[in-house]
Protein backbone atom coordinates (compact mmCIF):
# COMPACT_ATOMS: atom_id res chain seq x y z
CA UNK A 1 0.00 0.00 0.00
CA UNK A 2 1.20 3.28 -0.71
CA UNK A 3 0.63 5.66 2.20
CA UNK A 4 0.03 9.74 1.68
CA UNK A 5 2.41 12.01 4.40
CA UNK A 6 2.32 15.35 5.23
CA UNK A 7 5.26 16.62 7.33
CA UNK A 8 5.14 19.64 9.24
CA UNK A 9 7.79 21.46 10.67
CA UNK A 10 7.43 23.40 13.61
CA UNK A 11 10.04 25.74 14.45
CA UNK A 12 10.57 29.46 15.55
CA UNK A 13 14.10 29.76 13.41
CA UNK A 14 13.25 27.81 10.23
CA UNK A 15 10.27 29.61 9.65
CA UNK A 16 11.72 32.84 10.49
CA UNK A 17 14.62 31.99 8.06
CA UNK A 18 17.17 32.02 10.58
CA UNK A 19 18.01 28.51 10.04
CA UNK A 20 17.29 25.90 6.94
CA UNK A 21 15.10 23.49 7.98
CA UNK A 22 16.72 19.79 8.56
CA UNK A 23 14.47 17.78 9.91
CA UNK A 24 11.61 17.96 7.62
CA UNK A 25 13.85 16.87 4.44
CA UNK A 26 15.28 14.48 6.41
CA UNK A 27 11.45 12.85 7.08
CA UNK A 28 10.54 13.66 4.02
CA UNK A 29 13.99 10.99 2.08
CA UNK A 30 12.92 8.57 5.10
CA UNK A 31 9.27 8.80 4.06
CA UNK A 32 10.41 7.86 -0.18
CA UNK A 33 12.95 5.42 1.49
CA UNK A 34 9.78 3.44 1.89
CA UNK A 35 7.87 3.93 -1.53
CA UNK A 36 5.44 6.44 0.37
CA UNK A 37 4.00 10.09 -1.50
CA UNK A 38 4.07 13.41 -0.18
CA UNK A 39 1.87 15.20 -0.66
CA UNK A 40 2.68 18.61 1.17
CA UNK A 41 5.09 20.05 3.68
CA UNK A 42 5.33 23.53 5.32
CA UNK A 43 7.52 24.96 8.25
CA UNK A 44 5.64 26.89 10.62
CA UNK A 45 6.47 28.75 13.89
CA UNK A 46 5.97 27.63 17.60
CA UNK A 47 2.38 28.70 17.61
CA UNK A 48 -0.16 26.85 19.06
CA UNK A 49 -3.38 28.08 17.07
CA UNK A 50 -1.18 27.99 13.75
CA UNK A 51 -0.10 24.54 14.29
CA UNK A 52 -3.46 23.45 15.40
CA UNK A 53 -5.33 25.05 12.18
CA UNK A 54 -3.29 23.70 10.22
CA UNK A 55 -3.20 20.35 11.41
CA UNK A 56 -7.40 20.48 11.40
CA UNK A 57 -6.84 21.80 8.15
CA UNK A 58 -4.85 19.14 6.37
CA UNK A 59 -6.11 16.02 8.00
CA UNK A 60 -9.80 17.45 7.04
CA UNK A 61 -8.69 17.52 3.04
CA UNK A 62 -8.76 13.61 3.45
CA UNK A 63 -5.74 13.36 1.14
CA UNK A 64 -3.25 12.06 3.55
CA UNK A 65 -2.84 8.98 5.64
CA UNK A 66 -0.45 10.34 8.05
CA UNK A 67 1.00 13.75 8.86
CA UNK A 68 4.26 13.59 10.70
CA UNK A 69 5.33 16.93 12.78
CA UNK A 70 9.03 17.40 13.73
CA UNK A 71 9.40 19.96 16.47
CA UNK A 72 7.79 21.82 19.16
CA UNK A 73 7.70 18.66 21.39
CA UNK A 74 10.43 19.49 24.49
CA UNK A 75 9.80 21.60 27.61
CA UNK A 76 10.73 25.07 25.96
CA UNK A 77 8.10 27.32 27.06
CA UNK A 78 7.04 27.46 22.86
CA UNK A 79 7.06 24.04 22.59
CA UNK A 80 3.50 23.31 21.93
CA UNK A 81 2.95 20.84 19.27
CA UNK A 82 1.86 18.00 21.60
CA UNK A 83 -0.96 20.71 22.51
CA UNK A 84 -1.85 21.51 19.47
CA UNK A 85 -2.54 17.78 18.16
CA UNK A 86 -4.48 17.10 21.46
CA UNK A 87 -6.82 19.94 20.41
CA UNK A 88 -7.51 18.28 16.87
CA UNK A 89 -7.51 14.63 17.45
CA UNK A 90 -10.40 12.34 18.41
CA UNK A 91 -8.89 9.43 19.57
CA UNK A 92 -5.61 8.84 21.62
CA UNK A 93 -3.01 6.58 19.45
CA UNK A 94 -0.55 6.37 22.79
CA UNK A 95 0.80 2.91 21.92
CA UNK A 96 3.15 4.94 19.27
CA UNK A 97 4.70 7.43 21.34
CA UNK A 98 4.86 5.31 24.00
CA UNK A 99 7.31 2.73 21.58
CA UNK A 100 8.85 5.61 20.22
CA UNK A 101 10.32 7.07 23.69
CA UNK A 102 10.74 3.36 24.44
CA UNK A 103 13.02 2.65 21.46
CA UNK A 104 14.87 6.40 22.20
CA UNK A 105 15.51 5.49 25.52
CA UNK A 106 18.48 3.07 25.15
CA UNK A 107 20.26 6.31 23.15
CA UNK A 108 19.39 8.84 24.93
CA UNK A 109 18.21 10.18 28.71
CA UNK A 110 16.72 13.42 26.97
CA UNK A 111 13.68 11.14 25.69
CA UNK A 112 12.59 11.21 28.71
CA UNK A 113 11.70 14.51 27.86
CA UNK A 114 9.91 14.04 24.78
CA UNK A 115 5.73 15.51 25.88
CA UNK A 116 5.00 13.88 21.49
CA UNK A 117 1.92 12.54 20.93
CA UNK A 118 0.05 10.72 18.73
CA UNK A 119 -3.54 10.31 17.63
CA UNK A 120 -6.51 10.09 15.13
CA UNK A 121 -8.70 12.30 13.42
CA UNK A 122 -10.79 11.37 11.07
CA UNK A 123 -9.28 8.53 8.90
CA UNK A 124 -6.11 10.56 9.65
CA UNK A 125 -3.51 9.40 12.27
CA UNK A 126 -0.88 12.33 13.26
CA UNK A 127 2.39 11.59 14.75
CA UNK A 128 4.67 14.28 16.58
CA UNK A 129 8.51 13.40 16.40
CA UNK A 130 11.45 14.91 17.85
CA UNK A 131 12.71 18.55 16.13
CA UNK A 132 16.69 17.10 15.45
CA UNK A 133 16.78 15.28 11.98
CA UNK A 134 18.51 12.52 13.96
CA UNK A 135 15.74 12.04 16.20
CA UNK A 136 12.62 12.13 13.93
CA UNK A 137 14.26 9.70 11.48
CA UNK A 138 15.15 7.61 14.50
CA UNK A 139 11.68 8.10 16.07
CA UNK A 140 9.72 7.62 12.76
CA UNK A 141 11.99 4.14 11.70
CA UNK A 142 9.99 3.12 15.09
CA UNK A 143 6.44 3.62 14.00
CA UNK A 144 7.20 2.66 10.40
CA UNK A 145 6.18 -1.27 10.87
CA UNK A 146 3.05 -0.33 11.96
CA UNK A 147 1.40 2.29 9.82
CA UNK A 148 0.79 0.33 7.19
CA UNK A 149 -1.78 -1.59 9.49
CA UNK A 150 -2.85 1.76 10.89
CA UNK A 151 -3.67 2.82 7.53
CA UNK A 152 -5.70 -0.19 6.79
CA UNK A 153 -7.84 -0.02 9.98
CA UNK A 154 -8.54 3.19 9.76
CA UNK A 155 -9.91 3.32 5.78
CA UNK A 156 -11.89 0.20 6.70
CA UNK A 157 -9.83 -2.00 4.52
CA UNK A 158 -10.87 -5.37 4.93
CA UNK A 159 -7.41 -6.29 3.95
CA UNK A 160 -6.85 -5.08 7.65
CA UNK A 161 -8.19 -8.12 9.15
CA UNK A 162 -6.41 -10.87 7.28
CA UNK A 163 -3.51 -12.72 9.29
CA UNK A 164 -5.33 -12.21 12.72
Amino acid sequence: MSLRFAVLTVSDRSARGERPDASGPALIEAIRAQGWKLIRQSVVPDDLNIVRELLESWSDRDDVDVILTTGGTGFAPRDVTPEATRAVIERDAPGLAEAMRAASAAKSPHSMLSRAVAGIRGRVLIVNLPGSPKGAVENFQVVIPALDHAVKLLREDPEAEKGH
